[in-house]
């Protein structure tokens, strides 16, 4: 491969890690973690751009950071294929779609909002949303939760999350212990 063919290889890469990301963008309501299943869809499994366990792991990573997960997801996959200009190129594709609706919405939404016809597709939606975000759980959790230890822990940490309302980062922290008691020995 000559110097060119390999500058247009990269030049695609990071193109298309713009375009999955926008399209993703473009088409998901309901914000990142209905976002989940379409970015596992395109990037481990059409793209195979990164396996489940890498996804998960970015999953873990993105979601233990400030900001919001899917931008963090993005900005992960973005760097794990192509360094810096692919998290660029990721988070661009991500955020952009939102950039514009924003600014539709805020030309148009307002003179509209009173409209029935406006209400109602909105009331409409709110079921997918949360399809998608159930979606997402079950998916991802097939994928993380391969051992019986690790479905139990999961239960315990939703039950203390649900009726105790810990913090959620306290949950991580218990999970992340209870992972290195009961990890694999080298």
């Amino acid at each position: 491969m000559d110097t060119r063919d390999s500058i247009r290889s990269k030049f695609d890469l990071l193109i298309s890690i713009f375009i999955v990301f926008f399209k993703i963008g473009a088409f998901t309501w309901g914000g990142g973690y209905a976002m989940l299943p379409l970015i596992k869809n395109e990037v481990v499994e059409k793209k195979k751009w990164l396996t489940s366990e890498d996804f998960i792991d970015g999953i873990a990573v993105s979601q233990s950071l400030p900001g919001p997960i899917a931008i963090n997801i993005a900005t992960y996959v973005g760097h794990r294929l192509y360094g810096k200009f692919g998290s660029v190129m990721a988070l661009a594709g991500a955020v952009l779609p939102s950039f514009i609706s924003i600014l539709i919405i805020a030309m148009f939404f307002l003179r509209f909002r009173e409209l029935k016809l406006v209400q109602n597709f909105f009331k409409g939606a709110n079921p997918a949303i949360v399809a998608l975000i159930v979606s997402a759980v079950i998916d991802i959790g097939m994928d993380a939760l391969k051992r019986y230890r690790e479905v139990i822990i999961a239960s315990v940490l939703l039950f203390l999350l649900l009726y105790f309302k810990i913090h959620p980062i306290l949950a991580i922290l218990i999970a992340g212990i209870l992972g290195i008691i009961f990890g694999e020995k080298k």
